[in-house]
């Protein structure tokens, strides 16, 4: 049997710009995990996962693809996964077998709503990790992170993908999206081993170390929210105001390339000032749109923090979940975590995940 866990993501700095090629955005994982078992199976194979059931939907092989036996199927993004790495699989001349595969996931509360750490896009990357190890595929990171790049944009069809990133790299990121449209349009013309070692325009996942005078601090608001859907409400506004909208493109990557710069020279001043100035971004551009970016409950995080001499805003696409504050090291958190529990936000014990050098 193979056993492996992958982390979930908080987005820092860069959301909505992120979703154009090269506008950058900070990520960053975190130690709440996918976790995901394989292993062979004698007859048919099943996919089990306790997100929505524990009864295993069954599935057989036709002509080479695989095939569900049932057909109310909420297991879109495992699926995905699953047809685009044995396809390479099979490019690589591997035979293909079937298995058992279940998953078990921490991204969600007790009562199953979500906190916005990017489950989807973990399920997806924890699915090609676990047929690279039982196909024996030896897939480099980024050769992981594209398979699942590709099968998160067939599902959802929109982001960036940067979720894929953080799961599939751990630790602080800086990332830019790849030109979805040349990748798209590559795929129908390219074996799937070939589009695969390409060079992605605009892709670019770089480490980041933060400062050890910083600590990251998150609340959660208790109100989970659509990434898929408000990233398409701000898409269909923005088309009105194209001009506006390319000003909040320009003002973000400015931004997020100035705060890169203060981790890379580990500046705590710059990296707290230019979180600040992205929360200000956008609150523009959920006036600019008229969707609800930053939630009363969310403001109120964001507000109580920097009360207490810290720099917060909205984490990923805002409408609910999660908020992220940095703060000094020598900062008290506990006034902040009680003020945090009074107005119902829910401080969630969470910290930055890295992979061991032998996890690839």
């Amino acid at each position: 049997m193979i056993e492996l866990s992958v982390p979930g993501k908080l987005f820092i700095a860069g959301e909505y710009a992120v979703v154009e090629p090269g506008h950058p955005a900070i990520i960053v994982a975190v130690d709440q995990f996918i976790n995901i078992t394989i292993e062979q199976a004698k007859k048919n194979g099943s996919i089990q996962s306790a997100q929505y059931s524990d009864l295993p939907i069954r599935w057989t092989r036709r002509k080479g693809e695989l095939v569900l036996d049932h057909r109310d199927n909420p297991f879109h993004y495992i699926l995905a996964a699953i047809r685009l790495t044995e396809k390479y699989a099979r490019e690589k001349g591997t035979t293909l077998s079937f298995y058992d595969l279940k998953v078990t996931s921490e991204l969600d509360n007790s009562n199953g709503r979500k906190y916005g750490l990017g489950s989807s896009g973990a399920v997806t990357v924890a699915t090609v990790k676990a047929l690279n190890l039982f196909y024996q595929l030896n897939m480099d990171r980024l050769t992981q992170f594209k398979i699942a790049a590709l099968a998160h944009l067939a599902i959802q069809g929109n982001g960036s993908c940067g979720d894929i990133a953080a799961s599939c790299y751990g630790g602080w990121l800086a990332f830019s999206t790849f030109d979805h449209d040349w990748v798209l349009t590559q795929q129908k013309q390219r074996s799937l081993t070939d589009l695969l070692a390409a060079d992605w325009p605009g892709l670019s996942i770089r480490p980041l170390t933060v400062p050890k005078t910083l600590r990251l601090l998150i609340g959660w608001t208790g109100s989970p929210a659509s990434t898929s859907d408000l990233v398409d409400q701000v898409y269909r506004s923005k088309e009105a105001k194209e001009t506006a909208y390319a000003d909040f493109l320009d003002a973000s990557k400015s931004c997020v390339n100035r705060l890169i710069d203060g981790f890379l020279n580990e500046d705590s001043r710059t990296i707290k000032k230019m979180i600040t100035e992205n929360r200000k971004l956008l609150v523009g551009l959920s006036a600019l749109t008229g969707v609800l970016i930053e939630t009363p409950a969310l403001k109120k995080l964001c507000d109580l923090a920097e009360t207490y001499r810290g720099a917060a805003k909205s984490s990923g696409a805002g409408g609910g979940d999660c908020g992220i504050v940095i703060v000094d090291q020598k900062t008290g958190i506990l006034p902040l975590m009680s003020a945090w529990e009074k107005a119902d936000i829910i401080p969630l014990p969470l910290h930055v995940y890295h992979y061991r050098e032998d996890q690839v």
